[in-house]
């Protein structure tokens, strides 16, 4: 069954689905055609940018005027990304996870057409990225905007934004299936039911739309290389391992390099300029430009014809595209990691399979073959997305006979990647704002709230004598699983459990048997402190498989201050959901009444300031009136402050004021009308 015909049957079914599930179907068909144009109408934009810049480098000379290009076109992205939609910066897919994450799905409609121009300025002129981070972010947006002139509700709006994402993937590489796998794995971070049949959806409709207007070719077309002999997979599997090597180095000098741009003090055009000036340099150091642009037609030709590189120059274009893309992209300029991470995947293949032909040519008869399996593997490293990976290179190929090896080599670079590194390419940058993802949701905001908020103070005890007919008394007066055990001095003795005197009437111990015979002592307790993190504690009841930890006190180690249950975890996200919710929608609000003249203004503390020791409630009087200290970042945490928040020495404070304001919010938190020199602000 051909795609077309798919489509019209999932349109059939819309008659026999309730209201709520038509309108989510009929917009994510919607969100799913318009991604689908949106990906025709940037792959157009790309290649008339491409035109001239090959008209242009004619005319003033290939060197010379390559470097001037794709410097102005910097400059350019630099401007417009900074002026109008900071969002449009990088590789774009981060904001999009963000968005569904933390801001429930909201994205500004205008990131559709500066994410567009600022890519194909970037990618057209030769920088080094590639053309599906846009499509996703601007399937995103469009799915994003939809949903919010439709009046969705968050999770609605989330699914929008995934089926836009979905979209854009499957009309980029020809790929729906892929595309669809890759929002539910990477983007939205749940597979539901629900979710996954509005982003299949909106993934055919974009497939049709590309496949219409752009033809169904796939993107690579390559023989069908076989699966020679089993041991085979003994070189598939070093492939597998040696790119999960690669794919968290590039993940780590994408992000070196980010640092280094991002603390040159300089306008933003000139760092974008630069970023691309040198990626120009890269460039036109390696044979005939390879590693400029996305470099996937060359990359499908070379595989085509069964890798015939020398190994010195597969080895220049691995590290060469590493470093080029790492400087596009991690300079600011806008593009995506997909096309570079199959590129680099395809030359560490290359190099692989090129060598092990000529150790074993009985076994590895086709370099080619190793090729198209490292694409799959470096990507599956860097994303940690095998299924996304393993997808994505057949659809591309339309080749099943490596299907094996390429489950193999991504599952083993996943593996290799998440231990060297935890984070993947999307999710790194994340952290570095402070937000860790699970399951598409920042569980960093359980690290904003401490034990002591939420742990129960009234807490059951029983003593080390208690006899066995006691203690089930005490089980069933409470209707607690477990109670803490304590000696007669008061002291923490340890905990016992329901199971422990199951046990011991199974084994038939005597009645008059104490509790500190069967119970579980201190020295064997896993216990938690009141200023943890609720995610500290939540944690250690996962590893050790409790429904509770005692609290003791960090001064008094064997005092028992409560206990912390996993309803009070609950309790704990839900509150923490809820400050973060009420805290955004103040900065919403005050961005939409005076967008120019509001700033976020960062300021650390050190030990004279005034701030330090103070909870924020104490503190709000002499605060500017609109004022919204945002959040708090204390060692590697970042905390969603409240009233009771107590400021320490080294804690970053991100607050959203008036700009006019600054000097009367320093004023409030260091004491001095400006900081002092030796101040951490002034190094």
């Amino acid at each position: 069954m051909n795609q077309s015909n798919l489509l019209y049957r999932l349109v059939r079914l819309v008659r026999c689905r309730p209201p709520e599930d038509v309108t989510l179907i009929a917009s994510a068909l919607v969100v799913g055609a318009g991604a689908g144009l949106g990906a025709v109408v940037f792959i157009e934009l790309l290649r008339r940018v491409g035109l001239l810049t090959v008209r242009l480098t004619a005319v003033v000379g290939a060197a010379v005027g390559l470097i001037a290009i794709m410097t102005v076109a910097g400059a350019v992205v630099g401007f417009v990304v900074e002026r109008w939609a900071a969002e449009a910066k990088g590789h774009g897919v981060p904001d999009v996870m963000e968005a569904i994450a933390l801001r429930g799905g909201h994205i500004r409609p205008r990131v559709v057409v500066i994410k567009m121009l600022a890519s194909a300025l970037t990618i057209g002129t030769g920088g080094s990225a590639g053309r599906e981070g846009p499509i996703v972010q601007v399937g995103a947006a469009l799915g994003s905007t939809l949903g919010q002139l439709l009046h969705f509700s968050d999770e609605r709006l989330r699914t929008l934004v995934a089926c836009g994402a979905a979209g854009g993937i499957a009309a980029t590489f020809n790929a729906p299936i892929a595309g669809a796998l890759f929002a539910l794995e990477v983007v939205l971070g749940s597979f539901t039911a629900h979710n996954f049949g509005a982003v299949v959806i909106s993934s055919v409709a974009a497939a049709v739309v590309s496949h219409t207007l752009l033809g169904a070719s796939p993107a690579f077309v390559v023989p069908a290389y076989p699966f020679v002999h089993v041991a085979e997979l003994l070189i598939y599997a070093l492939v597998g391992g040696l790119a999960g090597a690669v794919a968290v180095a590039f993940t780590r000098a994408l992000y070196w390099v980010e640092d280094r741009f991002d603390g040159w003090r300089v306008p933003a055009p000139v760092k974008y300029g630069v970023g691309m000036a040198l990626t120009a340099g890269v460039g036109l150091a390696l044979p005939d430009g390879q590693v400029l642009g996305p470099g996937l037609a060359a990359i499908g030709d070379t595989i085509a014809a069964n890798f015939p590189l020398t190994l010195p120059l597969m080895a220049a274009l691995l590290v060469g595209k590493l470093v080029a893309t790492s400087l596009t992209l991690g300079s600011g300029n806008s593009g995506g990691i997909f096309a570079p991470s199959l590129f680099l995947g395809a030359t560490l293949g290359g190099l692989v399979g090129t060598v092990a032909h000529g150790v074993w040519p009985g076994v590895a008869a086709n370099p080619g073959a190793y090729a198209l399996v490292g694409m799959a593997a470096v990507f599956a490293g860097a994303a940690h997305a095998p299924i996304t990976a393993v997808l994505i290179v057949f659809e591309m190929s339309h080749d099943y006979n490596l299907i094996l090896p390429l489950m193999l080599a991504t599952v083993l670079s996943t593996f290799v990647a998440q231990a060297l590194f935890p984070d993947s390419i999307y999710t790194s940058k994340l952290r570095r704002k402070g937000i860790r993802l699970h399951a598409g949701r920042d569980i960093d905001l359980l690290e904003a709230v401490p034990v002591a908020e939420v742990m129960t103070h009234d807490v059951p005890t029983v003593n080390t004598g208690l006899t066995l007919p006691e203690l089930s008394e005490q089980f069933s007066r409470t209707h607690h699983h477990s109670l803490i055990v304590v000696a007669d001095d008061g002291r923490i003795w340890g905990i016992v459990t329901v199971t422990d005197l199951d046990r011991a009437v199974a084994k038939n111990r005597a009645p008059t048997t104490p509790v500190s015979a069967i119970g579980t002592p201190r020295s064997r307790l896993t216990v938690t402190h009141p200023d943890e993190s609720v995610a500290e504690a939540l944690a250690r009841l996962g590893i050790h498989d409790v429904g509770s930890l005692p609290v003791l006190s960090r001064e008094e180690p064997e005092q028992l201050v409560g206990v912390i249950r996993r309803e009070e975890i609950l309790h704990a996200y839900t509150k923490a959901l809820s400050r973060r919710g009420e805290i955004q929608h103040r900065v919403r609000r005050a961005q939409s009444r005076n967008l120019e003249g509001m700033e976020f203004i960062v300021l650390t503390l050190v030990d004279e300031d005034q701030a330090v020791g103070k909870t924020l409630q104490e503190l709000a009087p002499d605060l500017p009136e609109e004022c919204i200290v945002v959040s708090l970042q204390r060692d590697s945490r970042v905390l969603v402050p409240h009233g009771n928040t107590t400021f320490q020495p080294g804690d970053r404070i991100t607050v959203f004021a008036r700009s006019e304001e600054r000097e009367h919010l320093q004023r409030a938190i260091h004491g001095t009308i400006a900081p002092r020199p030796d101040h951490p602000l002034m190094r």
